[in-house]
């Protein structure tokens, strides 16, 4: 059987992470390439395969919202992993913690005092007309004033070599359980060659996660810890049911809750049992039917009075989204030099801001080579990719952004860096994403590996898994 081989590996005139442009492998892949060529075809496809099995028998699938079938899937995991040096990653954590800390300083003085606002940093207006912004959380103070818990900041990389964030995900993010269920099987999958490249753990993760709930609830010393998941029909049910098993807290659901007394408990086949920090992966609309959605059956009435009170902690807590909006990242240069008199150290990528008559006539003008992104949307959904649209989707896109210029930014087209990817046709680049984890208590604790998103379809852009996307196991190296 011919072993494996690169020799007609194409990096296409994208920026490829294991083949520099003079058509060298990188340091940090040299010695993956070299054990990968010892290998055979079928021992690599029959791997494949077994990857396939290994997620169908974890339960590791997710329902789309948008299949009228209501089928659950895999999200494919392509068994060549993602590698990033040592040097790149401490760079990139240098850059993430500054933005945290941040984004966190900004979103407690937009609930207090708002004295960006006052300063005219960001237009008031910007802000205050976000969908996400929760005028029934100012004046709330959450335990050491730290609002994003937990974070999973979107990084690409782009032609250039540079990483650069492309949004923020400070409200329910995910896709952690698949990284660390990717760590596993890439554990069995390439044994030999894990070990030998010296890859940073992230098996600790729960622990931290743990952690960094009961540091929120310092004067328990057995904290009831819970998780709030939609149900099982949510996208991302394996991963609540994942997290909560492996920390040790319960699954529960808005109706397995209840509020007595400003406090929170959970319903048992003993009888009631308080609750002091609930992990919720529930949107902010639907956690209090008595606050917020009326007709929601996914949270609990009275949960947000019982936090309001100090009774319970919400993890992230409530109104943390208002840093999601895209037209709030558009200014995070700002928010850092603003708060911590700093220069941002993981640039943004460049937005235009259609609330802005100037900037929105120039999208307009220029819509066929732009990027135009809804600004409360997530999943691939609202975008247009300028470059690969039709005449009559930019025309429509025109007229959306015209009667709602508020809801939209654009960006310019970013060739996106390209990692080794199995497919059919043997060994192509395909473009990636990344998606570190920031873990927010006493300290910042940013766990060394991340969920790779990898669009699975030869030159796709888009690597959301709901859009055809799949995942790599990331290996972070100690040098």
């Amino acid at each position: 059987m011919p072993k494996i081989n690169f020799t007609g590996y194409d990096t296409g005139g994208f920026f490829d992470e294991m083949i520099s442009e003079q058509g060298d492998v990188r340091s940090h892949y040299a010695r993956f390439k070299s054990r990968m060529q010892k290998m055979d075809w079928k021992k690599l496809n029959s791997l494949r395969f077994a990857t396939d099995r290994a997620q169908l028998s974890m339960g590791m699938t997710f329902n789309v919202y948008s299949d009228n079938q209501g089928s659950e899937r895999i999200l494919p995991l392509d068994i060549i992993p993602r590698i990033i040096s040592g040097a790149d990653w401490e760079e990139m954590e240098k850059g993430l913690r500054q933005r945290i800390v941040a984004l966190n300083l900004f979103i407690d003085d937009l609930y207090h005092e708002q004295k960006i606002l006052k300063d005219k940093v960001i237009p008031a207006d910007l802000v205050l007309s976000s969908a996400t912004f929760l005028k029934e959380c100012v004046g709330l103070n959450p335990p050491q004033k730290v609002w994003c818990h937990i974070t999973g900041s979107d990084l690409i990389r782009g032609g250039d070599g540079n990483f650069y964030v492309l949004e923020d995900n400070l409200r329910c993010p995910s896709g952690v359980s698949y990284m660390l269920e990717n760590r596993e099987i890439l554990k069995r999958t390439l044994p030999d060659i894990f070990e030998k490249l010296s890859v940073r753990p992230v098996s600790n993760y729960s622990h931290l996660l743990r952690d960094t709930l009961e540091s929120l609830v310092p004067e328990r010393e057995h904290p009831t810890i819970v998780v709030l998941t939609p149900g099982a029909y949510n996208s991302a049910y394996f991963e609540h049911a994942y997290l909560a098993q492996q920390m040790g807290a319960e699954l529960v659901e808005g109706r397995d809750l209840v509020v007595q007394d400003d406090k929170v408990y959970m319903l048992t086949t003993r009888g009631l049992q308080r609750v002091d920090v609930i992990y919720r992966r529930v949107d902010d609309d639907y956690i209090d039917p008595l606050v917020f959605n009326k007709d929601s059956l996914l949270g609990t009435p009275g949960l947000l009075g019982a936090y309001l009170k100090g009774n319970v902690v919400l993890v992230n807590a409530p109104g943390t989204g208002v840093a999601d909006d895209k037209a709030v990242y558009a200014y995070v240069p700002r928010i850092i030099k603003y708060y911590l008199g700093e220069d941002m150290l993981l640039p943004n990528v460049q937005t235009y801001i259609c609330a802005d008559p100037k900037e929105c006539a120039h999208v307009i003008e220029n819509i066929a080579d732009l990027v135009i992104k809804q600004t409360d949307a997530s999943g691939g959904y609202g975008m247009l990719i300028g470059p690969k649209s039709t005449k009559a989707e930019q025309e429509e896109f025109v007229r959306k952004i015209k009667a709602n210029p508020r809801n939209y930014i654009a960006q310019p087209m970013i060739s996106l860096s390209r990692v080794p990817t199995l497919v059919d046709e043997g060994i192509e680049g395909r473009h990636v994403d990344l998606r570190p984890y920031i873990l927010y208590g006493k300290e910042i604790k940013i766990i060394p590996g991340a969920l790779t998103r990898v669009a699975l379809k030869k030159g796709s852009l888009v690597v959301n898994s709901s859009q055809g996307g799949g995942s790599k196991d990331t290996w972070v190296l100690n040098k």
